[in-house]
């Protein structure tokens, strides 16, 4: 309505104005009837042009409107759309009280993931999809069904010649453009900014020749005032829409800016959901959060200066042609000034691409989330040290990219700030001295130098520009190949039944199918290739109806007990508490703070590896699906509980009897109630059978029996579901038809490397030694009560200390603060100086027509112009200092918390503070703080010579400053909470991200993915709820400022007009030309200063975690233990207790022991007796609250952390691996030789795997050393005990989650290597500890037994009891 109402009112302006000359001209032939109508018409369409631009209120009952509290920009009118008016409620509200989420309007629909997000995966698919094309065009071949594929050779058809040509001819280079993707999605909306930008930079021009008719006035003393006052309202007006049309078009880019950065984040979440596992692989979390924080933003950036690409020439053309309408063909100089610069940066750019390069920045965050997820390892063993120095490494070689950089930048700044003064200093050189008839007056000099000043802008901006191009273009890389990499295939399994399938194992329907077989034999792999998860050679996959899996390693959410059951099924009570009791879960449940409304930390942090397990199971068996996949869900239970579940849940009898199960397991017992079993030997199925058939035939299986079952007697434990590092290919060859539930045919399925057999669920994992407890005394969890307090605590902030700028001047240094600080005051008095004697030379008479003292008057101009541009290479320098400092103090401190800390504190904030805010303080806040002091000491010496110009501005500068500050200081108050609303909802966006990569099998196992894409996108929408915001705030205030500003340069003009006969040209010239870059200077300033503020942020995140708890000092020089401590291993417990936390109760208490040196005591006790409390106690991982351990009569709470850790050995329940060499797995100190670490690897029976390796103690073990099996894993923590060989060794329920093979090898290397020493086990396996010396049995906290095994048995309590359930007695 608006559009029809303006070009109407244009179109009738015309007639408007003839009528108008026709009434001057032609007073005696005017109708004065037409003339009449015609202006009432004229008039009421001004009045429906201004009606049109006030909002219509909306209806009072709209079915359009849904959102609760919808965005006011819909509904706001034409003015208030311009100037941002609409957003004023909002500031008021922050103004007056702290905003929370609940203030946050809703998403524009436009601006939310479930529009953006697939506009820009349609456009991505089409660009891969082209080049599929490209490369199969002229080539054709019928598909063939997965049936007839799968037939036998005798029946396949010959293959025809039209599919081997397409085979041959799909090998393409060429790669799909990520860059075309993203401007046919955002393209059309982001071409207008760039239609705004042209009319802001055509009217930049208007002030310059403004300025022209103001020093004409100024000269002719004849003109009348009203030409003056005509003049001044022109330029406030020409500056007011200036300042409209430039806000208009960051608005667009900014929100373009937003879409960008939503639409990258979902598409990478979608992507990761679909990846192969080998694909996965060659990205690690690290690196995935990057392309989500650190590129993302790289994008958000260059969007908002992109345009600049193509309008910095414009303005320069433009700026040029006027110049040469001024001062003739002596602006050639200058353009040779400029055309000389440019070669010069086109150097400096090719160099900063190749420093942008470097994969540094990648190693350094991939390997900080490495030491994040092995952070109990590290404290255990003592080894912080060892990985600081690793990370420290990578920095310094990172911040010696970054100072190159700097350099580079610094002398980048330096010509392209100096090239504006050069040009000028060129050309008035050149005007001048061509001719001597050449008078260099007012008009000219100041005209030029307003000109100049514009030209000052582009010149400025583009180096900039391109190196956020150049950073783009890097970031956008790694998006295309992360984008490109190849994806599961989706017929890999086919889940509508196939009639007619060659049949080697008929399962019946409801059947149980138990799957055994040795370390590595590819048990693990079956699941795999039924779930889809690896890639398919040959041969077809079918399952009907829906899959249920349990991983072998729990995968659980951050979210309530409940909510990981439920898994977004609807909520059956009767068969919720069914399944609850079914897998023994109703225990847990009493001694859990909220029951089943208990928030589960991170990872389940505060769960332990049996209930972690028991609520993996228990969330398939909610799901109540046709098939179900359990990858040996019996693992780190106890045997009773096993023996429950398997009756209850799994067996004949269970929950899930008349379900097709296949089961992987080393639980021998439970095999007879099998109803088939299949025996697996390197990657085939050898033998099928009910076990009496088995048992009958004497082959594999009775050997597999014969070996393990006078071990395992009727322990119901499982074992390590891993496989070896396979060499080459290795084939599954089962087939296999579950009828009519699976029907698998994998006539040749095979596995070209170990990556892409193992389709492993984790990837990394933090698995706190604390969670082992949860005890109704453990409350260190993440509940939504604390992470409310944490929002509190980021809102009660409400402005950024002055200590905050204090502590970054200190990083930095004092001393070179102040000289940059220096540097910056001369560089500008010297260019104030040279503008204020260029005033006074175009003031010197003209004389015979020419002027005297030219040359003097040039030179000294040249001499004051030619300032030192040290300030940008020692802000530079300083800023790397700064980044130096902060970041190895955060990593001390990270390092040097407790264990507590890592619990309550989400991956996602500590791999955001490593990555994010490093990168911030890296690279952002250095040019920031450059552009801010520049733009401020602008705005400061523009107001002083338009004072010293015109006094008068005294009386208009002071209410203005005083306007400029409150509007400030009004929107910094909202501003920044929304800055920090902003910042406290990115995080779940990464940490829920985390959580999906971790479990992405069982995302796709039960089908979910949608439903997890669509809490991604729910995050990701709840963040950019706080962007939006904050970024029409910015506008708001721009708009406001820019009008103080345009305000100062009318009343510049207004007073130089008033008092034009005591004012000279030139410093009237002067005044006006300062006044006119006051607006952008303003602007500018303002920006900045919202940027340096809330980017500060990331100085007072990083130097948070300096304030919080830290655990004892590492080593302390008065106590340090005598070499060779502990000499016998004499521990002697005495009234030990402690507590979790200072406000709970105590976990254990009174515990008194004494162990002799060289004994082997076993711990044992149900689930939550505090068995893991001891040895957390022991280890100092939590202080005693009363009592005290000493070892050989030391007192271990009197020593350091590392003198106490690395004189003890633990072998942890979950082996946890570095990437890195196998070698600084074993030894990161480098403290023995490969001698000794060979002999080391041969006691651990890892010898000859290792020799077979190509690169031996070299080989890279991959993300958490998932290109071993878990058994090896455990193998090489065993290795690294023996290689220590302290005389005290705990082991930590360490052959709970491994089969029976390396149980074996642990337990007779243990007694044969540790004889002599005193060894403390943790035991689920009560076998296993039988023949100890001595058994002590914990119950609720407190020792219940002490005594050895046999005499524990004989008085027949819990230890008895234990036994019994055990089947031992």
């Amino acid at each position: 309505m608006l559009n029809f109402w303006l070009i109407a009112f244009l179109c009738a302006t015309v007639s408007f104005r003839s009528r108008i000359l026709q009434t001057i001209n032609e007073p005696t032939g005017i109708d004065v009837f037409r003339s009449t109508t015609f202006y009432i018409y004229f008039a009421l369409l001004l009045l429906s042009l201004l009606l049109s631009c006030l909002s219509d209120q909306p209806p009072l009952f709209s079915h359009a409107v849904k959102e609760t509290n919808p965005c006011p920009e819909s509904g706001a009118s034409f003015l208030s759309k311009i100037t941002f008016w609409w957003i004023t409620k909002l500031l008021v509200q922050g103004f007056k009280r702290p905003l929370e989420e609940k203030d946050l309007w809703c998403l524009n629909s436009e601006d939310q993931s479930q529009k953006v997000v697939p506009q820009l995966v349609r456009c991505w698919n089409h660009e891969c999809s082209k080049v599929k094309r490209t490369s199969e065009k002229t080539v054709y071949s019928p598909k063939r069904s997965a049936v007839e594929r799968s037939r036998g050779e005798k029946d396949r058809p010959p293959m025809e010649e039209s599919e081997i040509l397409l085979v041959k001819s799909s090998q393409n280079t060429s790669e799909p453009s990520l860059f075309l993707a993203l401007c046919r999605t955002f393209g059309p909306y982001f071409l207008v900014s760039s239609l705004y930008k042209i009319v802001h930079d055509i009217l930049m021009f208007v002030g310059p020749e403004i300025l022209r008719l103001l020093i004409r006035f100024v000269n002719d003393g004849s003109a009348p005032y009203w030409q003056g006052y005509f003049y001044t309202s022109l330029l406030f007006v020409c500056t007011c829409v200036q300042t409209l049309i430039l806000q208009r078009y960051f608005h667009v880019c900014f929100v373009t800016g937003m879409r960008l950065r939503t639409a990258i984040v979902g598409a990478v979440y979608r992507k990761a959901l679909v990846i192969t596992n080998a694909a996965r692989r060659t990205s690690t979390v690290g690196e995935i959060v990057n392309l989500m924080s650190v590129d993302a933003q790289r994008f958000m950036d260059l969007i908002t200066y992109i345009n600049m690409i193509w309008s910095a020439p414009l303005q320069v053309i433009l700026a040029l042609y006027f110049l040469w309408q001024n001062l003739g063909p002596s602006v050639l100089a200058g353009v040779a000034v400029m055309v000389l610069m440019v070669p010069v940066n086109a150097v400096i750019a090719m160099k900063t691409k190749t420093y942008q390069r470097n994969e540094n920045r990648t190693k350094h965050i991939w390997l900080k989330s490495h030491i994040l997820n092995g952070i109990k390892v590290l404290k255990l063993y003592a080894w912080e040290l060892a990985f600081r120095d690793k990370v420290s490494k990578i920095r310094e070689s990172e911040l010696r990219v970054l100072k190159k950089t700097a350099y580079l930048g610094a002398v980048s700044t330096f010509t392209w700030v100096c090239a504006p003064f050069l040009v000028a200093l060129s050309t008035f050189a050149v005007y001048v001295m061509v001719d001597e008839k050449n008078v260099l007056d007012a008009q000219k000099a100041f005209v030029s130098l307003a000109l100049f000043n514009i030209l000052r802008f582009p010149l400025n901006m583009l180096p900039m520009v391109i190196s956020s191009m150049v950073q783009a273009s890097v970031s956008m890389k790694r998006l295309r190949v992360f984008l490109s990499h190849e994806e599961l295939d989706e017929d890999n399994v086919n889940r509508k039944a196939i009639a007619g399938c060659e049949i080697n194992v008929l399962i019946p329907e409801g059947s149980l199918v138990a799957v055994v077989g040795h370390v590595g034999s590819g048990k693990s792999s079956l699941l795999s290739a039924l779930l889809g998860e690896m890639h398919k050679q040959d041969g077809a996959v079918s399952i009907k109806g829906s899959v249920a899996y349990v991983p072998q390693q729990a995968w659980i959410q951050n979210a309530t007990l409940r909510e990981n059951i439920v898994f977004g099924r609807e909520r059956k009570e009767s068969w919720y508490q069914s399944v609850v009791e079914a897998c023994a879960l109703l225990p847990d449940l009493e001694i859990l703070p909220a029951a089943d409304a208990t928030e589960i930390g991170e990872k389940g942090v505060n769960l332990s590896g049996g209930q972690k397990q028991r609520v993996s199971l228990a969330r398939a068996v909610y799901c109540d699906t046709a098939v179900y996949l359990l990858d040996d869900p019996l693992s780190a239970v106890d045997a009773h509980v096993g023996k429950h579940i398997f009756d209850k849940v799994i067996g004949p009898q269970g929950l899930l009897q008349g379900r097709t199960r296949v089961l992987v397991t080393h639980g021998l017992s439970f095999l007879p109630q099998a109803d088939l079993i299949l025996v697996m030997v390197d990657g085939e199925i050898t033998e099928t059978g009910s076990y009496l058939e088995l048992m009958g035939r004497q082959g594999a299986f009775a050997d597999f029996l014969r070996t393990y079952a006078n071990t395992e007697q009727t322990e119901e434990e499982p074992g390590e579901l891993g496989s070896f590092l396979m060499k080459g290919a290795c084939c599954l060859k089962p087939n296999i038809h579950f009828f009519p539930f699976i029907s698998p045919l994998l006539s040749e399925l095979s596995i070209s490397s170990y990556q892409s057999m193992r389709a492993r669920l984790y990837h990394s994992r933090i698995d706190i030694l604390l969670s082992k407890e949860p005890l109704h005394n453990y409350r260190y969890t993440i509940t939504k009560f604390i992470i409310l307090r944490m929002i509190v605590y980021f809102l009660c902030l409400l402005k950024v200390k002055l200590s905050v700028f204090w502590e970054y001047m200190k990083a930095i240094g004092i001393c070179l603060s102040c000289i940059s600080i220096f540097l910056f005051l001369c560089h500008h008095v010297a260019s104030l100086g040279s503008n204020f004697w260029l005033s006074r030379w175009t003031d010197d008479p003209v004389i015979n027509g020419t002027q005297p003292y030219r040359e003097m008057r040039l030179s000294i101009y040249g001499a004051l112009g030619v300032a030192v541009f040290c300030y940008s290479i020692s802000v530079s320098i300083g800023g790397i200092l700064a980044s130096r400092y902060l970041h190895e103090t955060m990593l001390y401190n990270v390092l040097r918390s407790p264990m507590a800390f890592f619990e309550r504190t989400p991956s996602g904030n500590l791999v955001n503070r490593f990555s994010k805010e490093t990168d911030t303080i890296d690279s952002v806040i250095p040019s920031i703080f450059k552009m801010f002091m520049g733009s401020m000491f602008n705005v400061l010496g523009a107001c002083a010579v338009i004072l010293i110009a015109t006094p008068l501005v005294v009386i208009i500068i002071p209410p203005l400053g005083l306007l400029y500050f409150f509007v400030q200081r009004f929107y910094v108050a909202s501003s920044r909470q929304l800055k920090r609303l902003e910042s406290v909802s990115r995080s779940p966006v990464y940490t829920h991200f985390n959580e999906t990569l971790l479990g992405t099998s069982v995302i796709r196992a039960f089908g979910d993915q949608q439903r997890f894409i669509h809490e991604s996108d729910g995050r990701v929408d709840l963040n950019q709820k706080a962007y939006y915001p904050s970024i029409v705030a910015n506008r708001w205030l721009a708009v406001r400022l820019e009008f103080v500003g345009n305000c100062i340069v009318m009343f510049a003009a207004l007073f130089a007009v008033i008092s034009r006969d005591n004012l000279s040209p030139g410093i009237m010239g002067l005044s006006i030309s300062y006044a006119l870059q006051v607006t952008a200077s303003l602007n500018w300033l303002v920006r900045m200063s919202s940027e340096l503020e809330t980017n500060i942020v990331a100085v007072e995140r990083v130097k948070e975690y300096g304030d919080t708890e830290k655990e004892a000092e590492w080593t302390l020089e008065g106590s340090k233990p005598t070499t060779g401590w502990p000499t016998a291993g004499h521990i002697e417990i005495c009234s030990f207790g402690l507590r979790y936390r200072d406000d709970l109760e105590l976990a254990i208490r009174n515990i008194n022991v004494i162990i002799e040196g060289g004994e082997k005591v076993g711990i044992v006790g149900r689930t939550g007796a505090g068995k893991s409390s001891l040895t957390l106690g022991l280890f100092r991982i939590i202080e005693a609250s009363e009592g005290e351990i000493r070892v050989d009569g030391v007192n271990i709470a009197n020593m350091g952390l590392h003198d106490l850790r690395s004189r003890i050995t633990i072998i942890p329940q979950d082996p946890v691996l570095f990437s890195g060499t196998l070698r600084m797995n074993l030894d990161p100190f480098d403290g023995y030789t490969d001698e000794e670490v060979w002999r080391t690897l041969e006691l651990a029976h890892l010898k000859n795997f290792v020799s077979g390796l190509p690169d031996k103690l070299n080989h890279e073990c991959a993300e958490g050393g998932e290109n071993l099996s878990l058994g090896q894993r455990q193998l090489v923590c065993l290795a690294r005990a023996l290689l220590r060989k302290t005389k005290i060794l705990v082991l930590d329920e360490a052959t709970a989650a491994v089969d029976l093979e390396t149980d074996n090898l642990i337990q007779s290397t243990i007694r044969t290597q540790f004889e002599d020493c005193t060894v403390l086990t943790i035991a689920h396996r009560l076998n296993t500890i039988m023949d100890y010396t001595r058994v002590l049995v914990l119950d609720k906290g407190q020792m219940a037994e002490f005594d050895s095994p046999a005499s524990l048995l004989a008085k027949k309590g819990l230890f008895y009891k234990m036994a019994k359930d055990s089947g031992l007695v």
